[in-house]
């Protein structure tokens, strides 16, 4: 099944993509002939339950993992042709992961647990500014210890952010969370998209947040199963848990 928002050439393409591991009788089939086509600039919701391949698709698509068989093309490259070196760089030039649990650096500050990023970015925003995006500008100078868990996590969105990405991929970004401080996060992540233009794929289990998305696409079983277009998108205040 494939399906794209517009007339204009995909930021992100894939065909016949699937992911096998293990061999044999014990063989996982986590993926199974996914064609997708992503506009450049949508914010599209991955919905589905645990194992139905929602993260396996985004681990492929931000270049942490490889398929077993099929294409996926951002822009004009296939990133199943690259070299471990050059799948490298594609993460570090061009993609911006937050996941559910922050890995944040603890003996850093929130300053410099985004300076991190920016030194392998090509044009990155100032750590400050980055902080300042998600509401943290008076925070910058405490240690992880010293934030609650929705602060660390909107810092590992300023740290996303900072590299100013083509792609931001978010795995489950407020499955620890909380209603309010997940919703917070996630007016966050609507304005980066807005903001810059980063197209935007978030992986969720919850159906309400999938009325963020422009797109929303169900998986099941490695497989999707349908996608829909959101007439009227949903304010993260409007969301319930």
């Amino acid at each position: 099944m494939s399906d794209t928002a517009s007339a204009d050439p995909p930021v992100l393409r894939t065909r016949a993509l699937s992911r096998t591991y293990g061999d044999g009788a014990a063989a996982v089939h986590a993926l199974r002939e996914i064609d997708l086509e992503v506009g450049g600039g949508e914010l599209i919701v991955l919905l589905g339950p645990s194992g139905s391949g929602k993260s396996t698709l985004l681990n492929i698509l931000g270049g942490l993992d490889r398929a077993t068989s099929g294409e996926v093309w951002f822009r004009g490259t296939n990133l199943a042709g690259l070299n471990d070196r050059a799948l490298t760089d594609f993460r570090r030039r061009s993609v911006g992961f937050i996941f559910q649990f922050y890995n944040l650096i603890p003996s850093l500050t929130a300053r410099e647990n985004v300076d991190l990023v920016r030194e392998i970015a090509d044009s990155p925003l100032a750590a400050e500014e980055a902080l300042d995006l998600v509401g943290l500008g008076e925070r910058m100078d405490h240690f992880p210890a010293q934030l609650s868990g929705g602060e660390q996590q909107r810092v590992a969105v300023a740290r996303a952010l900072a590299k100013r990405p083509a792609l931001l991929l978010c795995d489950e970004p407020t499955g620890a969370l909380d209603l309010e401080t997940g919703i917070r996060v996630l007016e966050v992540l609507v304005e980066i998209n807005s903001r810059y233009g980063s197209t935007t794929l978030i992986v969720t289990h919850n159906a309400d947040v999938a009325r963020l998305g422009s797109r929303v696409i169900h998986f099941l079983d490695g497989r999707i199963r349908a996608i829909e277009t959101n007439a009227v998108r949903a304010r993260p205040a409007d969301l319930k848990w």
